[in-house]
């Protein structure tokens, strides 16, 4: 099966505008300009990671991708993990911009998927249950990403990814775009089948030279075994309480410092003049030194796969071959992918348990 006819059958790839329904997932740190253009660049959709940004940040990163492609590109925000006269900001920078698309996810507004909707905009929100996804849809929402437990970094909701898949793909009309462990293009395949239309991609990407992670993240992502990862509530600073994350395990996760809870906070690193606390939701990043091994180094379970490190053009095209392979063959769902084995995330939690460091 030819992967361009495949793919651009996808409602997510006509209302994207791009050749693969891939979509960069909007990693704060880490989708930065240079991974967006690429990816978009590539035939798949960039979503620049802004939570928490300046829209000074924002204006620029987004100037600096049209500097690399034209192709369209959305920024992703997190209203439960900003602060809201921030939030207000970055959404003004982003109607003045007058960008594609933005991304939403964990507290769901009303209001704000219409207010960015009127104003032109294609909202996606990011769910993790399937009264989420049908609320989303009622607010304008064009695309819906169901998020799996699978999934690296912040974790949503309770359910495997095929399984959520499935469920909101009964209940909603939108297109649903699949996340959570996804790595080769036969995951892209299985999510298809249950009912997905797209998928977004993060560990994979963030395993790729254009990826703005340090690269003693990247490494540990290469060197995962299918134990790598864990979900835990250890990461919390500057986000909602209890929320689970899924990360490599490290001293952290192992207990070796101590109660998360603990105050007084403890700098164990710096990002050109910002302290980075023992127990923050930050990732290393090119940009920061410090104890990176300490730090929430954010990973799926899909990262038992990724062996390299390779440009983000190549893995959009080698998940596109994949997908096409696996498509011809008409294959049953990968029993690997259904059966990962993954731990269930905390119940869904707030902006009011939003969560930040007393300084």
């Amino acid at each position: 099966m030819n992967t361009q006819i495949a793919f651009a059958e996808s409602r997510v790839s006509q209302l994207l505008k791009c050749q693969y329904p891939i979509l960069l997932a909007g990693m704060g740190g880490v989708a930065r300009s240079e991974l967006v253009a690429a990816v978009s660049n590539a035939g798949g959709f960039g979503f620049l990671g802004m939570v928490r940004e300046s829209p000074a940040l924002i204006s620029q990163e987004i100037s600096s991708v049209r500097e690399k492609t034209e192709r369209p590109f959305g920024v992703n925000l997190i209203p439960a993990a900003t602060d809201q006269d921030l939030l207000e900001a970055e959404i003004a920078a982003c109607m003045e911009e007058k960008v594609f698309s933005v991304g939403l996810f964990w507290d769901l507004s009303d209001a704000l998927v219409r207010r960015l909707v009127d104003h032109g905009i294609l909202v996606v929100c990011q769910v993790g249950s399937v009264s989420e996804a049908v609320a989303a849809q009622e607010a304008g929402a064009a695309l819906i990403v169901a998020q799996g437990v699978e999934a690296g970094g912040h974790v949503r909701g309770q359910l495997k990814a095929l399984e959520l898949i499935q469920e909101v793909s009964r209940n909603v009309d939108v297109p649903i775009v699949a996340a959570g462990g996804i790595s080769t293009g036969k995951h892209i395949f299985d999510a298809f089948t249950a009912g997905a239309e797209g998928t977004m991609i993060g560990t994979a990407f963030i395993a790729t030279e254009e990826s703005f992670a340090h690269p003693y993240h990247k490494q540990r992502i290469v060197d995962a075994d299918s134990d790598a990862t864990i979900l835990t509530t250890d990461f919390h600073i500057n986000w909602p309480r209890d929320a689970k994350v899924r990360v490599l395990r490290n001293s952290v996760t192992n207990g070796d410092h101590g109660d998360p809870n603990t105050r007084p906070l403890k700098v164990i690193g710096n990002e050109e003049g910002r302290p980075i606390y023992l127990f923050s939701t930050d990732s290393p990043l090119r940009s920061m030194s410090g104890d990176f091994e300490a730090m929430a180094l954010y990973a799926g379970v899909g990262s038992r796969l990724v062996r390299d490190i390779k440009p983000a053009a190549q893995v959009v095209h080698s998940l596109a071959v994949e997908f096409a392979e696996a498509s011809s063959k008409s294959v049953p769902v990968n029993d690997d992918f259904e059966n990962e084995p993954v731990e269930l995330a905390s119940s869904p939690c707030y902006a009011a348990d939003f969560d930040a460091p007393s300084i």
